[in-house]
C-alpha cells in the first residue's frame, strides 16, 4: 500500500522534469542575454519597476476576493513594494495581514 502512494506515473515525472528544465532555461536565458545588452536610463528604470509590478499582480486578486484585512494589507504591500527591496516588502505583507486579520477578529 505504502508503494502506491509514493509511485509516480512516468508521464508526471516526464512533465515536471521537462517543465522544472524550461523554467531553469528561461531564467538562466535572461541572466546571459542582459550581459551583452547595454541598458538606457528608462529602460534600467522599467526593468527596476517589474519585481513590484509582478508582486502586485500576484497579491492583487487576493485584495479584491477577500475580505477588509487582506484589502488592507494588500495596500500595505503596495507601499511597501515602491520603498523597499522585494523581500522586505513581501515580509510587511504577511506580517501586516497577520496582524490586520488578528486586530479585525478581536474587534
Amino acid at each position: 500500500m505504502t508503494s502506491e502512494i509514493f509511485a509516480v506515473d512516468p508521464l508526471v515525472l516526464f512533465t515536471i522534469l521537462v517543465m522544472a528544465a524550461g523554467t531553469y532555461l528561461t531564467r538562466i536565458a535572461g541572466l546571459v542575454l542582459t550581459k551583452f545588452v547595454t541598458f538606457s536610463g528608462r529602460t534600467e528604470a522599467a526593468l527596476q519597476a517589474v519585481p513590484p509590478a509582478i508582486l502586485m499582480s500576484v497579491v492583487a486578486p487576493t485584495a479584491f476576493a477577500t475580505g477588509i484585512a487582506e484589502t488592507a494589507a494588500t495596500a500595505i504591500t503596495a507601499v511597501a513594494a515602491l520603498r523597499f527591496p522585494m523581500l522586505a516588502a513581501m515580509t510587511i505583507g504577511v506580517v501586516s495581514v497577520v496582524v490586520l486579520r488578528m486586530a479585525l477578529a478581536v474587534i
